[in-house]
């Protein structure tokens, strides 16, 4: 096993939505350890939230498995421009595609920029999402419920409808949910109620789309060390993220990123309809 870190973590606020270069220990993606063997040779990939964390780890996957890669993020063009270079050296292409997705004509813009580029999706992967902590069901703003939901389903539902006329037979569409999913941590109210849609979300549309023959699975991470932790997480919840696990620490981008290559390849051509958990040693229902 990895020798990973573990918390205690050193204290690191920052501002949403985070830059994965500002973090201590820094992520690992996979950009030193991973190792491709053509499983997604020649496909075409979009993925949402692309820019760090685990979007990341599954851009580099990708490409050193094959693929070129769409990368749409927010506007962290930093972490977006060092995700883009490890997959360019791969080999691969990669395209970049800035906006926010909570926007209605920004998800029909980046499925149409990735085809003008690449001509069709092979993979369609919807990893981005929003969260904030909050104590009280009176701290929740109706904007931030609003936008928490417009970035992590609406915008699912969005892209997905946009790719579909897109994608070939033998494609597939993942879905990043989460162990909140179905054990909600009520500090987390607004982003596990949407995880828990897009895990439906995922069973319904593998049962509609299998006549198609599009595949369409869910991802379920648990604690995994990422941008999105220590920008809208408390500082104390930070320094001991992960510490609940049976691992006893929080997973890295890079050990999520498999599950992902498996769910794009034609060797889990008969896997639909499914969500795999990634946590730790934690079960999931």
């Amino acid at each position: 096993m990895n020798d990973y870190p573990r918390p205690p973590f050193l204290s690191q606020a920052q501002q949403v939505p985070g830059l994965q270069k500002n973090m201590d220990p820094y992520p690992d993606c996979g950009e030193q350890s991973y190792r491709g063997s053509g499983r997604l040779a020649d496909k075409i990939a979009l993925i949402t939230g692309a820019d760090s964390g685990i979007g990341r780890a599954v851009a580099i996957a990708f490409a050193r498995e094959g693929a070129d890669v769409a990368i749409a993020y927010l506007d962290e063009h930093e972490d977006a421009q060092e995700t883009a270079r490890w997959v360019e050296e791969a080999g691969r292409q990669c395209l970049l595609l800035p906006g926010d997705i909570a926007q209605k004509a920004k998800c029909q813009a980046i499925v149409d920029k990735t085809v003008e580029q690449f001509g069709r999706i092979d993979v369609l992967v919807n990893n981005a999402a929003f969260q904030m902590s909050h104590e009280t069901l009176e701290q929740i703003s109706d904007e931030e419920w609003v936008r928490t939901f417009d970035i992590n389903i609406t915008a699912m539902f969005r892209i997905c409808k946009a790719a579909l006329p897109h994608m070939p037979v033998g494609g597939s569409i993942i879905n990043t949910s989460s162990v909140n999913s179905d054990m909600p941590k009520p500090t987390l109210l607004a982003y596990a109620t949407t995880k828990g849609a897009i895990a439906n979300f995922t069973g319904g549309l593998a049962q509609m789309l299998g006549s198609q023959g599009i595949r369409v699975n869910s991802v379920a991470p648990g604690p995994i060390w990422t941008p999105l932790i220590v920008s809208t997480m408390p500082d104390e919840e930070v320094q001991s993220f992960g510490s609940q696990t049976p691992l006893g620490r929080p997973g890295q981008p890079v050990e999520v990123a498999p599950i992902y290559v498996l769910l794009a390849s034609d060797e889990g051509s008969y896997i639909s309809g499914a969500r795999y958990s990634v946590t730790g040693g934690k079960p999931i229902l």
